[in-house]
This record gives structure tokens, C-alpha cells and sequence, in this order.
């Protein structure tokens, strides 16, 4: 039985085909001499491979190539490579092979790794470029813009309690009215801050207009308070502000913020550096403020504005208010307020001229709207700037050159428009002036008048408007008629008013409030009437309960009478001879186009009133 033989593949097939040649090889070159060195050359076939039909390689022998060996390793003995040696170096081999995948797939790995951080370290260097460039953007924005800076010139200290915190939600919870606030402080605020930088004083100060005005440079307050800053006629007069027909300095952009800034640090000498104090005696008056700390003095209260208790409701909210905003401003993002850009560069050029013009005029050589000049120059109350100044304009800054040239080809003379008016019968300077919306002081100068007496059949030069008096819409005269004709619920009526008469006294008369009626006429309840002028009051009552003549005398001096119509009356001739309208005997009574003898009139005359 013979055994079978697996067939030896590969690498073993070669090795046991190098022994066998070896092997034969030895055996003979045993018969010949040797070398004086010990040494043999001995002759070995090279095994070649080849491939038979099957694909399989087998070795063949070369028969003429050699290679040289030493005798003693020839001499070596024989090794028994069996089959299991064969596995073990198989083994091996494949560890070896396992061994170098390995490490190409770790040095691959490590590669990746490298090239993975590589690419996060670009785009985190990118990202930080990106947030510096952002940043920049960000610093440069906030140097240009006027509400950082007025963030980087707080001086005051933040004060967080419930009379700021109801004063700061108000604010949150009426975000479009900072927005309009931002946006009429837009040509302001920088000059604001730059007079408060000069003197030292707190920017927040620049915030005291938002609580005071809201930045309405035409603001006017039932206490008569007028302006941005809201200053009253007398504050004003102490402050040195002109106040005329022609202009009221307590609205003029540059006077007006001069003038406050100068009260509020004299104030805070007063009260030894306490901003708190001042900012409320700015509001009540320091007689008010030093009289509600003596109270708490003496009764051994703290003094500080927080405890005053002798202070106005008014009062109490004033200061937080300021304090809230301050709260807003200082951290616009926390409250995410978008604050709108303002540039710190003042946005208008002061032009200095040397005499009267009519705005309308400057307007047009200037390039802008009347109603853009006087935006920037709210003092003015007429159609023109005063005639004995200031004859200064405030203009856009990119309008300025363009007025400076074209007002230099127009002499002082063409500034004004000049009206040649011929003196009739029964007229004085006090009916022409109001004829043409100028005064009585302006006419006597221009024509060289001492006294008051005029001669009929004479002529006047008298400066009027270049345009329409529609034309000024922010004039004086033009922003009352604008709140007068503003529609309100009940039934309109026009009131003249007549000698001795009041607010107080015309109010009661159409049982109407006194702030009700000068809110109507955009006045303030404390204001002195002048006769002949036109109220508008809005009454709910019928035509035949409403009375205008008004009682400014004690009760019993209104007196109700009936008239019996004579031969040859008119309406005219009977309200003559009682010193009353005829408007009022229409409204009191129902009378056609004529009157007839004998028929009756109901009067309401003031007795007090017959003899003027």
C-alpha cells in the first residue's frame, strides 16, 4: 500500500528543489582535490522557474551558472525543514504582513489626523479673522456713533429701584417712541455732548431733553415751559434768552443747550455735587427742592431725593425717568434697543449774516425746504429772523457753501420784501402791523415814526413775507392755526376775546376745562390773553346754551334782557350799543337775514362791560 503524497506548493517546492541540488551537488565534488586555502569552488545550478500548463511554477536547474561557497558551510550540517516548519514560517510571515498593514493604516490614520487639524486650525483662524474684522467694524461704528459716546461719558451712578424700574418697563414697552426720540436727537445730540464734554459734566445729562421734550425743538408746556430744554419765560429771562415777537431764544438750538447746561451745573454747586437733587430743582425750582430737605431735616429723615416726600408727583417721576434712560443707554444690548446711528460730527454749519432775511428766501438759496430751516431754526417765530438778530442761520452742512455764495449777490435791501402801503382813513400803526404780521415797533423804525399818530393819504414802507403765509408752516401764527383746526369730538366754535377776559373765566363760561381749552389753542392754561384774539373751544353743549360773553366780573353781572327790536335797528347797531357780538345775538337767537320792528331779542349783557 502505497502512501499518498500531497503535492508541495509555492515555496516549499523551491526550497526542497534547492536542497535535493545541494545535496547532489555535494556528493560530487567529494572526489576532487582541494585548494592550498582549504577552500572549493564549488558549482551550484540556479533554480529557474518555470510555469507549466496548469500555471503552477516549477524550478529548473541552469546548468552553467555557479556561485561561490566557503567549505565550512559546506561543511554545515543538514536541517530538517519539515511541513510544520514550513506553517511557522507562513505564520510569520503573515504577522510580519499584518504587522506592516497596520502600520501603513496607523501612519495613514495619523495623516488624516494631521490634515483634519490642519484644516480646523485654517478655519478657526479664519473665523477669528472674520470676528476681528467685526469687531473693528463694530469699534469703528461706535466711535462714529454719538450714542456710544455718550456711554463712554457717564459719570452717574446706576440706580435700581421700583420708582426706576416702573419708568424703564414704560420705555420698554413703547419702543416706537425711543425710536422717534433717536431720530429727532439725530442733528442735535453731538453738539449736546460736545458742550458737556467741554464743561466736564455727565453725558447723561444729553439724555434730560428725552424726559423734558422728547426732542421737540417746538415743544410748549402747560407751565409755558418752551424748547428741547423746557425752559420757563422767567428762567429764560434770568438765563439771558431773548424772548420777542420775532424770537424766542429758549427754542434756539445753540442759546437754549448753552443756557440749560449752565443752570444744571450751577445747580449742582448748589446741592454740593448731588446730581439727584439738581435734576429735580431743575424741574420744581431749587426754592422747592431746598425746602423739601429742610423738612426731612428737621424731622430727622434722610435728606437724599429718594426720601423727599414735599416734593410734586411731577417731581417724584422726573428724576426716574432720567435714571431709567440712563439704565437703556448704558446697555442696549441687555434691553435690545437698536440704538440708530448718529454721527459724531455735528450735522449743520452755523452762517453768521450781517441783517434780516426772510426765511423763505434763505430756504430757497440754501436749496432746502422752509420747513428744513426751520427745523434748525426753531426760535424764529415770523416769517423772517429778527431785526435786531440774531441774524444767524443754522443749515445742513452740505447746503452751507451753496447759501454763502447765492446770499452774497443779494443785497440787505432784497432780503426782505418791501410793501408801499398808502394810510387810509381811521387806521393806526397797531391795524397795519397785524395787516401785514409784523409789528408796530418794526414799521415805526423803517419810517422813522416817534410818536403813534399817522396822517391818512401818507404812505408807509412796511417789510412783508416774499411768500404766502401758508408758506411758513412752522411759524408762530401757523403752528397755532394748525392745532386749532384739528378736528376733536363735539361742536367747534370761535371765541373772540373781550376786555378783562381769562382762560379760567372763558372755560367756565363753556364748562370746559382751563388745560382742555389752551390745549385746544396750543397755549398754556397760565398764558395772558390779548383782546381781539380767536379761541376755538370744542363744547358738546347745543347752540342755544352756549353764552360768549363771559363772566370776568362777579356773578350778577351777566345779566339776560329782552329786546324789543325798534324801526331802523340792525343787528350791527344793537350789538354796538350793548358791547356784544353779532354773532352772539344769532346764536342766541333764531333771526333771518332782516329784523322786524317789535320782534324779540334774548341778550345775555354785561353790565360791567356798557361802559367802554
Amino acid at each position: 500500500m502505497f502512501l499518498e503524497q500531497k503535492p508541495l506548493h509555492g515555496d516549499r517546492i523551491i526550497l526542497v528543489a534547492l536542497l535535493i541540488a545541494l545535496l547532489v551537488a555535494g556528493c560530487t565534488n567529494l572526489g576532487h582535490g582541494t585548494s592550498l586555502d582549504n577552500t572549493q569552488t564549488v558549482s551550484v545550478a540556479t533554480p529557474v522557474v518555470s510555469t507549466d500548463i496548469s500555471g503552477t511554477q516549477r524550478p529548473q536547474i541552469a546548468a552553467h551558472q555557479t556561485d561561490s561557497y566557503d567549505t565550512a558551510d559546506i561543511a554545515r550540517p543538514e536541517q530538517d525543514y519539515s511541513a510544520l516548519d514550513f506553517e511557522t514560517e507562513l505564520q510569520v510571515a503573515q504577522a510580519e504582513k499584518a504587522t506592516a498593514t497596520q502600520a501603513m493604516a496607523t501612519q495613514a490614520a495619523a495623516t488624516q489626523a494631521m490634515a483634519t487639524q490642519a484644516k480646523e486650525n485654517q478655519l478657526l483662524a479664519e473665523t477669528q479673522a472674520v470676528a476681528a474684522i467685526k469687531a473693528s467694524l463694530l469699534e469703528t461704528r461706535r466711535n462714529d456713533n454719538a450714542w456710544y459716546r455718550l456711554q463712554q461719558g457717564m459719570q452717574l451712578n446706576a440706580v435700581d429701584n421700583q420708582r426706576v424700574r416702573v419708568q424703564l418697563k414704560w420705555f420698554l414697552d413703547h419702543p416706537g417712541y425711543l425710536q422717534r426720540v433717536m431720530e429727532r436727537a439725530r442733528p442735535i445730540l453731538p453738539f449736546v455732548l460736545d458742550e458737556l464734554e467741554s464743561r466736564n459734566l455727565p453725558s447723561e445729562l444729553a439724555l434730560l431733553p428725552i424726559v423734558e421734550s422728547a426732542y421737540q425743538a417746538f415743544a410748549y408746556s402747560h407751565g409755558r415751559a418752551s424748547g428741547m430744554w423746557q425752559i420757563i419765560p422767567s428762567t429764560g429771562r434770568f438765563l439771558g434768552l431773548k424772548q420777542n415777537w420775532w424770537y424766542d431764544g429758549r427754542r434756539d438750538i445753540i442759546e437754549s443747550t448753552h443756557a440749560a447746561i449752565s443752570y444744571l451745573d450751577s445747580l449742582a454747586q448748589q446741592f454740593d455735587g448731588d446730581w439727584e437733587l439738581a435734576l429735580a430743582a431743575y424741574n420744581a425750582g431749587p426754592g422747592k427742592i431746598r425746602n423739601a430737605v429742610r423738612y426731612n431735616k428737621k424731622r430727622k429723615r434722610k435728606t437724599d431725593f429718594w426720601h423727599l416726600t414735599k416734593i410734586r408727583n411731577e417731581t417724584r417721576a422726573y428724576v426716574p425717568k432720567l435714571f431709567a434712560l440712563r439704565e437703556l443707554f448704558a446697555n442696549p444690548e441687555k434691553y435690545q434697543l437698536d440704538l440708530i446711528p448718529v454721527n459724531n460730527q455735528v450735522s449743520y454749519e452755523i452762517v453768521e449774516l450781517d441783517g434780516q432775511i426772510d426765511l423763505a428766501l434763505a430756504a430757497d438759496l440754501a436749496g432746502i425746504t422752509v420747513n428744513q430751516l426751520y427745523q434748525l431754526n426753531p426760535a424764529f417765530n415770523r416769517w423772517a429772523t429778527a431785526p435786531k438778530g440774531p441774524h444767524r442761520l443754522l443749515l445742513p452742512r452740505e447746503k452751507a457753501e451753496q447759501f454763502k455764495l447765492a446770499v452774497a449777490k443779494v443785497p440787505p435791501s432784497k432780503r426782505i420784501n418791501w410793501v408801499r402801503h398808502k394810510i387810509r382813513n381811521g387806521e393806526t400803526l397797531s391795524h397795519i402791523s397785524r395787516k401785514y404780521r409784523t409789528t408796530v415797533g418794526v414799521i415805526k423804525k423803517v419810517n422813522n415814526i416817534r410818536g403813534n399818530q399817522i396822517r391818512a393819504g401818507k404812505y408807509l414802507m412796511v417789510p412783508t413775507a416774499t411768500k404766502s403765509l401758508n408758506t411758513y408752516t412752522l411759524s408762530e401764527n401757523s403752528r397755532k392755526a394748525a392745532i386749532q383746526n384739528t378736528n376733536r369730538s363735539g361742536t367747534k366754535r370761535i371765541h373772540t376775546v373781550r376786555p378783562g377776559q381769562s382762560l379760567w373765566s372763558i372755560s367756565r363760561n363753556y364748562n370746559v376745562t382751563t388745560r382742555a381749552l389752551a390745549k385746544w389753542n396750543g397755549i398754556a392754561p397760565i398764558d395772558t390773553l390779548s383782546v381781539g384774539q380767536k379761541l376755538v373751544v370744542w363744547t358738546r353743549a347745543s347752540l342755544t346754551q352756549t353764552v360768549s360773553i363771559n363772566q370776568t366780573r362777579p356773578s350778577n353781572a351777566l345779566h339776560t334782557l329782552r329786546y324789543t327790536v325798534r324801526k331802523g335797528d340792525s343787528l350791527y347797531l344793537i350789538a354796538n350799543r350793548f358791547n356784544i357780538r353779532v354773532a352772539d345775538i344769532k346764536r342766541w337767537n333764531r333771526v333771518g337775514k332782516y329784523l322786524h320792528p317789535g320782534q324779540k331779542l334774548k341778550l345775555y349783557v354785561d353790565i360791567t362791560s356798557q361802559s367802554s
